[in-house]
């Protein structure tokens, strides 16, 4: 009988899948037009503005303003829409900490609500129960790349006069019936950090259909600057979030192929899909028929241990990272983390907020706690191989189920 690579058998899979990041000479090409162009600076430059404009319409979005990372993104949304002391902006318990810390950079305090227990995305009913006088905002986040319920929250956010942001980091080119997500809400940020569905080593970009959110974002982004008045004159407060020629150069090759990869991740996920669910104790993360193109920034799928020995998640992570396939971390739920627990959050409230202690940080977050703690994640590159890499994932799942008891 074979053994568990990780008790010293031969893995599954001994070569390496598709390295990220993808480049070739496009990329190349473009960066030695920036650097003997000796205009390296966004300013007096024209390529991050075209990286904007196309990436706005390939999202079917009017404006895009490209800034310095996901996270700066998120704080440029925060500004536009005017979210400050004294306001509460609804987030979801399952995120990376950027989605709640950009609202507290803004002095706001973010009220986090549990997860649909199928997509891992926010819970419109229990978003709507967590509105309070003091909401301004709701932020969705399209997790691994599968939209929030969109049809939903946009009619919540109306029928409450709240603006929807989508935290959209996971999520380039996904598509909600059939329309590109980020402006399908009021505004909408994405990230090109290292890990992500394209990249530029850092960046990020905002996108919305809505002139006067375009505007002010755009202020903020540089300095406080209003387009079309002189350079010296400072009309808000704002920061220095622009994006740099040269990283512009490359997302706009990174978007030329961004169609293409999807269309061999979606190959990869959809096969995944059908022979991961038959195996005991394996359930993918639901996809939404309304739900036309996941991203797949990550392939999740829930882990029941029940059906492996008893196996630990992080033991059978272990072993499957041991057989040639691997894994990111899942996120913490942001209510665990040492920031809001300690209190630590409060010193970016106004005084009126400080004192106590908020209930959702008292509250029991059940979907989340287990997402967290069941879910395993599959980074995104390993799908570009298409369906033969895709069979090895399989295999080496069947195989660590028919040998679990060899873990414990």
């Amino acid at each position: 009988m074979s053994e568990l690579a990780l008790l010293g058998g031969t893995p599954v899979r001994a070569t390496p899948f598709t390295a990220w990041p993808q480049y070739d000479e496009r990329e190349r090409q473009a960066l030695l037009e920036v650097l003997e162009s000796r205009v390296w600076w966004r300013t007096p430059g024209t390529r991050a503005l075209r990286f904007e404009q196309e990436f706005a319409a390939y999202h079917q979005a009017k404006h895009g303003i490209a800034v310095t990372n996901g996270t700066a993104a998120l704080e440029v949304a925060m500004a536009a829409l005017g979210i400050g002391p004294g306001d509460e902006v609804i987030v979801p318990d399952y995120t990376f900490v950027a989605t709640a810390s950009a609202v507290l950079f803004a002095g706001a305090r973010p009220v986090f609500v549990d997860v649909d227990p199928r997509t891992y995305c926010l819970d419109p009913d229990l978003a709507e129960a967590a509105i309070t006088e003091h909401t301004r905002a709701i932020i969705a986040v399209h997790l691994g790349g599968h939209p929030a319920d969109l049809d939903r929250l946009t009619a919540l956010a109306r029928r409450h006069n709240l603006p929807l942001v989508e935290d959209s980091s996971h999520a380039h080119g996904s598509e909600w019936r059939g329309r590109k997500i980020g402006a399908i809400g009021d505004i909408g940020t994405f990230s090109f950090q290292q890990s992500k569905l394209m990249t530029a080593g850092e960046g990020g970009i905002v996108i919305t259909n809505d002139d006067a959110i375009e505007r002010l974002a755009r202020a903020t982004h540089d300095c406080g600057r209003m387009p079309g008045e002189w350079f010296y004159a400072h009309f808000i407060y704002g920061s220095n979030y622009r994006l740099s020629e040269w990283q512009a150069a490359i997302l706009s090759q990174q978007l030329a192929r961004l169609d293409e990869q999807a269309a061999v991740r979606s190959r990869a996920a959809a096969y995944l899909n059908a022979h991961l669910a038959q195996i005991e104790g394996i359930t993918p993360q639901a996809l939404d028929p309304r739900c036309t193109r996941n991203g797949h920034y990550a392939y999740i799928f829930h882990y029941d241990r029940a059906a492996f020995a008893n196996v630990p998640t992080e033991r059978f992570i272990q072993a499957l990272n041991a057989e040639g396939i691997p894994t990111q971390a899942s996120y913490p739920p942001l209510h665990e983390l040492a920031l809001f627990q300690s209190g630590e959050y409060r010193r970016r409230l106004p005084p009126e907020q400080r004192d106590g202690e908020p209930p959702f940080l008292r509250q029991n977050f059940p979907n989340t706690a287990r997402a967290a703690r069941e879910t395993v994640w599959l980074p995104h590159y390993i799908l570009l191989g298409g369906e033969e890499d895709a069979a090895s994932i399989v295999e080496a799942v069947r195989k660590i189920q028919r040998l679990a008891r060899n873990l414990l």
